[in-house]
């Protein structure tokens, strides 16, 4: 049930894991993220878990290169190698596209604005639309979707991008029982492929069962490995609590960069 492109977790021979030094980030110039230090390793499957106001969408979005690093770093990030899936709330889906000239849309890097898809790139969006189980839909108009419809949708806009590592937030928000369960699918073979995969996630339960790391967020990081050492009663509460206390209008706290 799925095309394989990619090479594994490395590109000819690069190392592709992603490392966080001591980095610092701001929302609409609130302090949103803080000293977070931590080396995501290519091939990995990672969930970023926290509380409402935790930074895991500010986090998410400074790897996808939209969020400037206030301090610290991000390295070993190749912006070439990253496909981005955006909160279906940020999606404008009033604009007049099919549903293969959306999925089309993740080969423009490899063919270009100004080229029109030829009979290769059709039959790939086809298999893609294949793949996460939208087959008839080709022609639909993406405002006539279902969320569930445009989540599978977007996944197959991804697997056209071919990226070795794919950031998405909150993939499964008010999605069907059956879409989550079919799109899981898709999510480990990319993890089975070395592809890196960071998922921003509410859900504590879903990710206990099919994600085997986790980075634990409350502004701070709380806790960051295994999924089962992570998501313990005692981190939870502690992220809750310090979620809940944080002031916005304390002025930034400075360390040391290692």
């Amino acid at each position: 049930m799925y095309f394989c492109l990619g090479n594994g977790a490395q590109r000819d021979g690069v190392d592709m894991s992603i490392k966080l030094n001591n980095l610092t980030l701001v929302y609409e110039k609130h302090p949103a993220v803080h000293h977070v230090t931590a080396t995501i390793d290519g091939g990995d499957l990672l969930a970023v878990i926290g509380p409402n106001g935790a930074g895991k969408s500010t986090l998410l979005n400074a790897l996808a290169g939209l969020t400037s690093v206030k301090q610290g770093s991000i390295k070993g990030l190749d912006p070439n190698e990253v496909a981005y899936l955006p909160q279906q709330s940020q999606i404008d889906r009033s604009f007049p596209l099919s549903v293969t000239e959306l999925v089309a849309t993740g080969l423009w890097q490899s063919i270009g604005f100004h080229q029109s898809t030829g009979r290769k790139h059709l039959y790939q969006c086809e298999e893609a639309i294949a793949v996460v189980g939208l087959q008839g839909f080709e022609k639909r108009m993406i405002n006539t979707l279902s969320g569930g419809q445009m989540q599978r949708v977007l996944f197959a806009r991804i697997l056209l991008q071919d990226r070795m590592i794919i950031l998405m937030d909150e993939p499964f928000n008010a999605i069907d029982t059956k879409t989550i369960a079919d799109l899981t699918l898709v999510i480990k073979t990319w993890h089975k492929d070395k592809r890196t995969v960071v998922m921003v996630s509410h859900d504590l339960e879903y990710v206990r069962q099919n994600i085997p790391k986790t980075l634990l967020l409350a502004r701070e990081l709380i806790g960051f490995g295994k999924t089962q050492d992570v998501l313990t009663t005692e981190n939870i509460n502690r992220a809750q609590h310090m979620c809940e206390d944080f002031d916005e209008s304390a002025s930034w706290c400075e360390r040391q960069v290692t």
